[in-house]
Formats: structure tokens, sequence, C-alpha cells
């Protein structure tokens, strides 16, 4: 189980198998790593398993190979046109499943030795690939790199947002507590006998492919990441992607993504925000896997209007790039320009 999908295991990958199983979208939400936030954002489930399966839909097309298998409306697993067209917004998608062992923590550190040594040629590869086609004003990419690493002329970052010439591929990690971004080597290291080559090769495609569909919808791709499996020798597209939790889109210089929410607790609960960062920070000093258990505050409910606007982004932003109308929204530049007044 995530914290804003549940999983469902009907039949358990194998070393020498994959499984079948399912995710079953929820209206809950997460932000800063939280986990499950105090309230609910109704028809975000529907509107990240619809996006989701789309996008799914777009790489399967395009050639890129992904674990997903269809949505699955009243039991039965189908096309999301098939679904849309019979009036039902998906809630659940079916997928094709892989091992994911344990990966022990002990002495501060994680053993990616002992995961692959359970993982064969069968497994989740513990790693995030991001991409970032815009460095936005508090990306930690700011932090770790200077302009001139990606081909800018500016000697420091500039205040405003930044557009790169190109794509930035980075990795991270998947199952630590605290994400953390990885060297080449180190990336290399933990994907085990996935390339780590030909996992960016299919973070750019993916990237692409999702930028173009963005632009056709009057959207702007900022940046996202994907999951892959490893089965005998190919790398496969898992988890979700392309929604708005898992990648950052604007629209008219507005973001329509999870990061509203996050931007919103971040000026109305700076206190509790702070208190992540500090808990988070101590337990890397630490070394402590569970940093929530050393934060000593916890996120208060939002009011009924912010989720209010926040359904009508997820559901107008899925409207837009999908071309149809899915949900009872208003349009795009109406719900954007309602979460502006937040």
């Amino acid at each position: 189980m995530t914290s804003v999908k549940n999983f469902r295991v009907d039949e358990p990958a194998t070393a020498d198998a994959l499984g079948r199983g399912a995710f079953v979208f929820t209206d809950d939400y997460s932000v800063f790593d939280w986990g499950k936030m105090p309230d609910r954002i109704p028809d975000k489930g529907a509107s990240l398993c619809t996006m989701g399966a789309f996008n799914f839909e777009l790489l399967e097309d395009a050639g890129v190979p992904t674990h997903y298998r269809g949505v699955v409306v009243d039991g039965e697993e189908q096309s999301l046109d098939d679904a849309l067209d019979a009036g039902a917004a998906p809630t659940e998608m079916a997928i094709d499943l892989t091992q994911v062992p344990d990966l022990p923590f002990a002495d501060g550190s994680y053993d990616y030795d002992a995961y692959h040594a359970d993982a064969g040629e069968n497994y989740l590869v513990p790693l995030e690939i991001v991409f970032r086609n815009r460095v936005g004003v508090g990306s930690s990419l700011r932090k770790r790199t200077d302009p001139a690493d990606h081909g800018l002329e500016f000697e420091t970052w500039p205040d405003e947002a930044v557009d790169l010439p190109d794509a930035v591929v980075e990795f991270s990690t998947k199952y630590e507590e605290q994400d953390r971004y990885l060297s080449r080597a180190e990336a290399d290291a933990i994907a085990g006998v996935a390339d780590v080559e030909a996992l960016e090769s299919v973070a750019r495609e993916v990237n692409r492919l999702v930028t173009e569909r963005a632009d056709d919808a009057g959207l702007v791709h900022q940046d996202g990441k994907i999951e892959c499996l490893y089965y005998q020798g190919e790398i496969r597209v898992a988890d979700v992607v392309g929604t708005f939790d898992e990648n950052r889109f604007a629209y008219d210089g507005q973001q329509v993504s999870k990061e509203v929410i996050r931007q919103y607790h971040k000026r109305t609960q700076p206190e509790w925000v702070e208190a992540v960062g500090e808990a988070k920070e101590r337990a890397t000093a630490e070394g402590v896997a569970d940093w929530k258990s050393l934060c000593d505050r916890s996120p208060e409910p939002l009011d009924a209007g912010v989720i209010e606007a926040a359904r009508d982004l997820y559901c107008a932003g899925t409207n837009a790039y999908l071309g149809r109308g899915v949900f009872d929204a208003p349009t795009l530049a109406a719900a954007v320009e309602r979460v502006q007044s937040l």
C-alpha cells in the first residue's frame, strides 16, 4: 500500500515470471513525504488513474514497454477508451507485478547487496529516474549544480525559473525513508543488473512523449519521474506515469500539479513544514530511518474551499490533457484562476 493508492496482488511474481495485480487509486494525497494527509480530494483518484492509463497507452503505442494491462471496471480489464465511452472514469489499473525484495537497514545504511541477492532478474529497480525540462525557483538542482553544468550562460542561478536547453536526467533512491540524489556510479550500483544508460534512455523517451502531449493540451511539462522494473533483460516502465502527482505541469504560468497544495501548506502551515525539515535532518545525522518518529508536529486539515479548488484543478487538468470532458469541471483557465486566489 502507498499513501495515495492501494496495491492488490492477484498472482504474485516469482523469480521466473511476472505476477498480476492492480493499483486502486484513492482520493488521499501526500506532501513532503508525510504519507496520508488529514483530508481527501474528491475525484483525485479517478483523475490520476485516468491520466496514468492514458499515458501508459501513449507509451505502448510508441513502443515503450510498460507493466500496464488496462483499467478495471466492474472486475474486467479494458482499454481506457472503452471505459470512458461507457461513462466510467476508472479508479483501478491492472498491472504486471515484479518482485520487490526487502531492503535491510542496519548501522545507518541500506543493504542493496541483500536486495539484489533476492531480486535475480525479475525486480523493481530501487531508483526513481527524474527528468527536468525547467529549473524552478525552489528546485534542489540549484543547490547541487551550476548553470554552466547545463549549457546555460548565467554565472549564478537567476531568481526566476529557467528552461533547460536539454532535459536533465538524475537518479534518486526509491525505498529509503528519505530520498537522496545519487551520482551515476551510485545509481549504477543500486540498479543491479539493470543498465543505468538504458534507464536514462527510457526516461528521456517518456519525457519526450509526455512533453509533446502536454504541449498539444496547452500545458507546459516542467519535470517528472518514472520507476522501472527489470525482467529477463528488458526494462519496463512501472508505477504510474505523467500525472499531476508524479510530474509538474503549468498553465499560463500557474502550477497544475500537487505542487499547488504543497506550496499552500508552506504558506499556511510553515511551522509544520519546518518541523518536517528538521526531523529529516536529525534522522540523517543520527542514522535513523523513520524520520516521522522525530517530528513533533502534524498537519492540520484544509479549508473546504481549498479542497474544492484542488479537486477542480485535478479534474480540469485531466480533461485538458486528454482533450475530452471526462469530469464535470470548470475550464482549466477557470480552475487555474481559482487556485491563484488561494
